[in-house]
């Protein structure tokens, strides 16, 4: 081991071993001069010498250039989003390159009067805004004036003082009283509809906490005896109704031919109502192949389109063959059912002959696709897991979504059947067969992949649909809810939650409230919205939206703006369609992109490869059928490609933009921060809208 040199100690002894007193030396050389220091203590010349603490000019130097960095490469990024966003505006409106206006192709303009009164509304408000920015330099501007105190005519700088000060007076005697009221009015339907969605979210928790679901007792179906097991199970007709759906007829067929039920209890109908001719044979060929395989499917085609899908479901059950089965399951064309769905939704019909329907919960496989269809599942998780799954619980009644469900047929029989009378013959049947006594069940775990629309485009499309004819459909069955023998309760849940809460507050005090009554409060200051009212209370009801769809809570803030953007579209929707406006009837197919996930691919693939080894196949074909095969494989190759649309420019979203801009630049006048930047967003989320720049891009 290496000897220790502690060199203080050993010479502190040296110096007490010599006995002397004298004080050490250190001589330190310093070019060119020499200096002496005198050091007290012998320890002292080896003690560490403490560091000064002052700051370094260097450092400092580096640390602003950091931070300088940093701001500059903000601003950049800012500078590039506004450099691109103007590049936008710039190609969409001056230079019109593949844009198309809103109604420019359309036979009748939709909603010309609103966007009129969008219009005037924004023209005037450029005008107030223009004058109070002259009054705010002069020093004219109260931001809640007192008419006591205003100045007398002698006190008046002019005319221009004296007319700032007169819009002062009928801003606060005229325009204030009747903005209050309708905002009140406004708030008070807010409130009303947040608590209807607490008390949903309140009744989903419950649910998860004590786990219930429905259940049907024990196993309904034999599987020890394959023969003897067919005699319980029920005759099951599947419809898969599509017009045109190039993209996802092929991924629907297919899933709905693998759906594990005894081959003699189970048809297909494929209701096409398309006309395009080359559409029509792609279908027909994929049946024929299905139907080599052993599966019971029947292609139909209508020459008549008339009633959309609800005349093509009225005219395909009006087929003889059909008067013999039980049940009925109906997907879209887009929907993909598991092959074990029709064991998990028609055993719960078993002992229980008040139900006549079992509706399943949708699944989206293009969920993370862009920002529109992430904003999309939000809004249709809570629809499933909350709504319907506690209507369903709680209720026994709920709107049928239209496809994904197993309805009992001698319930659609004794309600009427399928009605032609409005756009939403799911509901409409639905809520006949709730007049008539029949009770519905949701299975929230019981799934079918679907496809949610990928351009703004369809998806306004789908909603306009979607919110006009609730509205028209209110108006044909007040009467019959009035007059119909069920309890008072179920008769005012109908009226006031299903149609009126649901169907036509939702999208008017939205509408009227963040569109209209916000920014006209910045221009009359008297009227001012609480912060409560445009903050706390939007973002705790988004919050409680997203609960059912988790993984989309760094969305809140998109989410919320944009369905505020939405409710021009759903306002206008209902509108039309309670007052039975042209609009309102037309029916437009949503259009689909086709997409699965691998998953989804790869779990296909292996049912198929399943189906094809375990069933007989026939492999046998006539002359006339390889020729007729041949003439189609050569259609398919010789279909055109279909071509996509181009973007739109949609007048009424971006005159709104310009509107809450210009309300967001009268706020800073008012030093309203929060409004300001809720107008700011809002105005930028229209903006984007309005020039198409959400979701699919289409070229």
């Amino acid at each position: 081991m290496a000897p220790r040199l502690d060199f203080p100690n050993w010479w502190s002894k040296d110096t007490h071993d010599k006995g002397t007193t004298t004080t050490p030396v250190v001589v330190k050389i310093e070019n060119p001069t020499f200096s002496v220091v005198e050091i007290n203590g012998a320890d002292a010349a080896f003690r560490p010498v403490e560091k000064s603490r002052g700051k370094n000019a260097k450092q400092v130097t580096w640390v602003l250039l950091l931070k300088a960095h940093r701001a500059v490469g903000c601003i950049a990024w800012l500078a590039s989003v506004m450099w691109t966003l103007l590049g936008a505006i710039k190609k969409r409106i001056v230079h019109g390159q593949g844009v198309a206006m809103e109604g420019e192709s359309d036979k009748l303009e939709r909603g010309k009067l609103l966007f009129r009164v969008i219009r005037v509304f924004l023209v005037v408000s450029l005008a107030v805004l223009a004058f109070e920015i002259v009054a705010y330099l002069q020093g004219w501007q109260f931001r809640n004036p007192n008419l006591h105190i205003l100045p007398n005519a002698l006190d008046f700088e002019g005319l221009l003082h004296m007319a700032y000060v007169g819009w002062l007076r009928f801003r606060v005697e005229y325009i204030a009283p009747p903005v209050q009221v309708l905002s009140k009015f406004c708030v008070v339907l807010f409130l009303i509809q947040s608590l209807d969605r607490m008390v949903l979210c309140m009744g989903c928790f419950w649910i998860r906490y004590k786990k219930v679901k429905p259940r049907f007792a024990g196993d309904p179906f034999k599987v020890d005896d394959i023969e003897g097991s067919a005699s319980h199970y029920p005759m099951v007709l599947i419809q898969i109704p599509m017009c045109n759906e190039r993209e996802v007829y092929e991924q629907s067929i297919s899933a709905v031919c693998q759906i594990d039920w005894p081959r003699d209890f189970l048809l297909i109908q494929v209701l096409d109502d398309s006309d395009d001719e080359s559409i029509q044979c792609l279908i027909k060929t994929e049946v024929s192949k299905w139907s080599r395989k052993g599966v019971n499917i029947i292609y139909r085609h209508r020459l008549n389109r008339t009633g959309y899908k609800a005349g093509n479901l009225k005219s395909a059950m009006s087929c003889d063959y059909v008067k013999g089965y039980e049940f009925v399951a109906i997907f879209d064309a887009d929907f993909q059912p598991n092959p074990d769905f029709l064991k998990q939704t028609v055993p719960h019909f078993k002992d229980n002959p008040e139900l006549g329907l079992v509706q399943a919960r949708w699944s989206f496989v293009n969920k993370d696709e862009n920002l529109l269809t992430r904003l999309q599942n939000i809004n249709l998780c809570f629809h499933f897991e909350v709504e319907q799954q506690v209507n369903g619980l709680f209720l026994n009644f709920f709107g049928f979504n239209g496809t994904a469900g197993v309805w009992r047929i001698k319930a659609l029989e004794e309600s009427g059947g399928w009605l032609e009378r409005t756009t939403v013959e799911d509901m409409d049947i639905a809520v006949r067969a709730h007049l008539n006594g029949w009770k519905f069940i949701f299975l929230n775990d019981v799934k079918v992949l679907c496809e949610v629309p990928e351009s703004y485009e369809a998806y306004r499309k789908q909603q306009h649909r979607w919110h006009s004819g609730p509205m028209q459909l209110f108006r044909l069955c007040l009467p019959a809810i009035v007059r119909s023998k069920v309890s008072t309760w179920k008769k005012a849940n109908l009226i006031l939650l299903f149609f009126l809460l649901r169907k036509l507050i939702l999208p008017l005090y939205s509408f009227t409230l963040f569109c209209i009554i916000l920014p006209l409060t910045m221009f009359v200051p008297e009227a001012e919205l609480p912060l409560w009212v445009i903050c706390y209370v939007p973002v705790f009801m988004s919050f409680l939206n997203i609960l059912p769809a988790p993984k989309s809570f760094p969305f809140i803030v998109p989410y919320l703006l944009f369905e505020n953007t939405m409710s021009v579209t759903k306002f206008n929707a209902m509108v039309s369609g309670l007052f039975q406006l042209e609009s309102s009837y037309e029916w437009i197919v949503t259009k689909k992109a086709g997409r699965s996930s691998d998953s989804d691919l790869l779990a296909a693939e292996q049912r198929e490869a399943k189906s094809i080894e375990h069933q007989k196949i026939h492999k046998g074909a006539s002359e006339s059928e390889l020729v007729e095969l041949h003439h189609f494989k050569e259609q398919k190759e010789s279909a055109p490609t279909p071509i996509k649309k181009a973007n739109k420019i949609y007048k009424k979203e971006l005159t709104l933009a310009f509107l809450l801009l210009t309300a967001s630049v009268r706020s800073l006048l008012s030093a309203q921060g929060v409004h300001f930047y809720f107008l700011l967003f809002q105005g930028v989320t229209f903006l984007l809208v309005g020039l198409d720049l959400i979701g699919e891009q289409m070229s």
